[in-house]
């Protein structure tokens, strides 16, 4: 067996954060870093790659240009080098599609030497006597087996689909989650009946390509818990609480409060696209001045309770909510859009004693996205919504997570952090001095 290396930093996982901080560090000579990711290549969402569906953040979200604008491996000069600028120039938008961006960062990927795909990380321990990580990987094609060491470590396992326990019990097939949606839309399309549960974007977006299907006489039930299929919230000023400060203000609030806020702010990040939202409104309407439109359900205020399966049809057991009345539907196919939630992998059982956690055993995420006891070694992406607030997902504060991730390993300014970027102030201590009286 060769000898280990030793990097200053390993990434575990190869989602957009984490590509975004190999891109970073790229340039960062005095740092030495690899990512390692189970996964054959990059691939972000592949079952929801619709063709039309667009990132609900402008272009400038991209891995890199938050931090550095003039990166190599910013989109714009991804377009360039791709012979696309002068088209994305002409089409005049800023929301990119959702395929392009994949493309973007399977390009940036390509071209980053530290990103080690097919490499599953089987475990890892820190070793005293070294005061390293190490860190195992195998190689999921060869099965070679590899011994890394490390100072720091930067998880980026990211969040998976969720699906809620009545779902998972016993055998229930044709029930998805929206992230596998593309792998059974032609299945979908021979069914009588298909039922989407779910308020924000990715039931939406299912929801709308299905109505096609609809129109042809397919029954298509759209139920959400919210009371309304509600926007994101997306003026100017309510953008300002994706900022740097609004993420102090709200890191400095009691878990009591955060939590209780939290709960507040779901039209802040789990809407549906307001253009979306008319488009559906729109076909709607189209489809009805010259046909009966009653087999399309659009039912707010219902909570999905269980789902049983007699061998041939779906029975989905329900509530309206504000009613508090029980009732059924049946349906051929169930679509979940139940949303992403962390899971730790494995492997941290093997570093445990290392990292803190609060009561409830969530991680104690620090202000810097460090969760180990000295405050400065193993960081979070995508792991703190509960200490970070509602930006935690946002690919729009990736680069500024990274440059804090950058900077606090570096024990120095690499990537300069904006401290005040919002007119707002959201704190008292933020407030303006009083005027003395003259």
């Amino acid at each position: 067996m060769s000898t280990p290396h030793t990097y200053d930093i390993i990434g575990i996982g190869i989602g957009p954060f984490n590509l975004g901080l190999a891109a970073l560090l790229q340039p960062v000579s005095r740092i030495n870093a690899v990512f390692f990711d189970q996964a054959p290549g990059f691939d972000w969402h592949p079952g929801l790659m619709l063709s039309n569906a667009t990132l609900q953040v402008p272009f400038m979200a991209d891995l890199v240009t938050m931090a550095d604008p003039t990166s190599e491996y910013s989109f714009l000069n991804y377009l360039k080098q791709s012979g696309r600028l002068y088209k994305f120039y002409i089409r005049e938008d800023f929301f990119i599609l959702r395929k392009e961006y994949n493309a973007y960062c399977k390009w940036a990927a390509e071209r980053l030497s530290t990103c080690r795909f097919s490499h599953k990380v089987t475990a890892v321990q820190y070793e005293n006597d070294r005061q390293l990580y190490a860190v195992n990987t195998t190689h999921t094609l060869t099965g070679k087996t590899e011994l890394h060491y490390a100072r720091k470590l930067v998880l980026g396992t990211g969040t998976q689909p969720y699906l809620p326990a009545f779902a998972k019990k016993g055998i229930l097939p044709d029930v998805i989650h929206t992230s596998e949606y593309l792998n059974y839309k032609d299945k979908i399309g021979g069914k009588r009946s298909v039922t989407v549960i779910g308020s924000g974007q990715s039931a939406a977006e299912v929801f709308s390509d299905l109505l096609p299907l609809a129109e042809n006489g397919m029954q298509l039930n759209w139920f959400t818990r919210p009371d309304r299929f509600f926007p994101m919230e997306y003026s100017k000023l309510t953008l300002e609480l994706t900022s740097p400060e609004y993420v102090d203000y709200f890191y400095s609030m009691p878990a009591e409060s955060r939590q209780e806020l939290l709960s507040k702010q779901n039209p802040l990040f789990k809407g549906i696209n307001y253009d979306l939202i008319n488009q559906i409104f729109d076909t709607l309407y189209g489809m009805s001045v010259d046909q009966d439109i009653s087999h399309i359900q659009l039912r707010p205020n219902v909570q999905l309770n269980d789902i049983t399966y007699n061998g041939n049809r779906h029975t989905l057991y329900l509530t309206q909510v504000q009613q508090q009345q029980s009732f059924t539907q049946e349906t051929d196919f169930v679509v979940l859009a139940t949303g992403y939630k962390y899971r730790e992998p494995a492997f941290l059982e093997g570093i445990s004693e290392r990292i803190i956690r609060r009561e409830d055993q969530l991680f104690d995420v620090q202000r810097n996205y460090a969760i180990d006891l000295h405050g400065d070694e193993i960081f979070v992406q995508n792991a703190e919504l509960h200490t970070h607030g509602f930006v935690t997902p946002d690919l729009g504060m990736g680069a500024y997570r990274n440059s804090c991730i950058i900077n606090a390993i570096a024990g120095e300014e690499i990537y300069h952090v904006e401290k005040r970027i919002a007119f707002q102030q959201f704190g008292v201590e933020a407030s303006i001095p009083a005027i003395t009286a003259i």
